[in-house]
């Protein structure tokens, strides 16, 4: 049993996701990870849960109950959202009434965390999973694109609170809404009842975001937080000036929390959430990696744990 050396601030649980193993965007890499490996050595490396990876079984009793044998709950649902698209609206709706769908399910028995938050991204007119350049061809929303977007979240999040869910949007690399100015635009278009901000600090400093004024200003907003980190000496790689996501990934650029080759500065960043007191809720470790690439999975796993495990318990 992993020895704490200080007590867990009330209110937190400690998550990781799947994309460590096997990943969602990319599916190919890593897909030889069965979801039992998977969730056996998060458990091993004393994680609270985690998200659902594209290889778990869609059988909600068999998942749920590889996951209660493990005294693994989810960490967080997540809707991909096509609002700036035509008849994305529609797709939208019914994915998340898929989501709300498996979590009664799931949550009828009787977890040892109940998530309450659901994840989304606007990936209408996304480029992070096909082969062109990040830098040159981040999507640039149009006025009506935006005005679609936030009316979107707004309904979305208006849904998912009365079925007792927050829904938390997530800044994502080759997407609308990556940048610092874009996630201001969307918390100030957005109504604070109902849509909240998932904080992924790896994608907003990649992203060039000061992620310490980016907490000042939404503090309030702050439902969920990936704790992603970022190899500098990647992402200032100049060979990969005109790369793809995919690339990117490939290369390295995220790794997870206490690696030292990582250049966000967590102890800084915990500190303005402070867990247990500003902020209640999941603090979920994401480093999207090959996992044959370097050391296995499990190896960061237990990095990010003992690092949380030294600053929060």
């Amino acid at each position: 049993m992993r020895e704490q050396t200080i007590p867990r601030p009330e209110g937190i649980h400690l998550g990781i996701t799947p994309t460590c193993w096997t990943n969602d965007d990319f599916p190919l890499i890593g897909n030889d990870i069965p979801m039992e490996q998977c969730l056996s050595e998060i458990a091993l490396a004393g994680f609270d849960g985690c998200s659902i990876g594209h290889n778990f079984t869609p059988d909600v009793d068999a998942l749920t109950a590889a996951m209660h044998l493990r005294g693994l709950s989810v960490s967080e649902p997540w809707v991909s959202t096509y609002f700036t698209v035509p008849d994305g609206a529609e797709r939208t709706a019914r994915d998340l009434l898929k989501v709300l769908e498996f979590l009664k399910e799931f949550n009828a028995g009787d977890p040892s965390v109940k998530t309450t938050t659901i994840g989304v991204a606007e990936f209408g007119h996304s480029v992070h999973l096909q082969s062109l350049s990040l830098r040159s061809n981040k999507p640039e929303l149009t006025e009506e694109q935006w005005a679609d977007l936030c009316h979107g979240l707004d309904k979305l999040g208006e849904i998912t609170a009365s079925q007792g869910f927050t829904l938390a949007y997530h800044p994502h690399m080759g997407t609308g809404v990556q940048s610092e100015q874009d996630v201001d635009r969307l918390m100030a278009q957005t109504n604070p009842r109902h849509v909240s901000l998932l904080l992924d600090t790896g994608h907003l400093t990649w992203a060039g975001a000061d992620v310490a004024a980016v907490i000042e200003r939404h503090r309030d907003r702050i439902a969920h937080v990936h704790l992603k980190n970022v190899r500098g000496s990647v992402r200032a790689d100049r060979t990969l000036a005109a790369g793809s996501f995919r690339e990117y990934i490939e290369a390295g650029v995220f790794t997870v929390p206490g690696d030292s080759a990582g250049e966000v500065d967590f102890d800084t960043l915990l500190k303005l959430l402070r867990p247990g007191d500003a902020y209640r809720g999941w603090l979920v470790v994401e480093a999207e990696q090959d996992p044959h690439g370097g050391r296995p999975p499990l190896y960061h796993a237990q990095i990010a744990r003992d690092y949380l495990t030294r600053v929060l318990g």
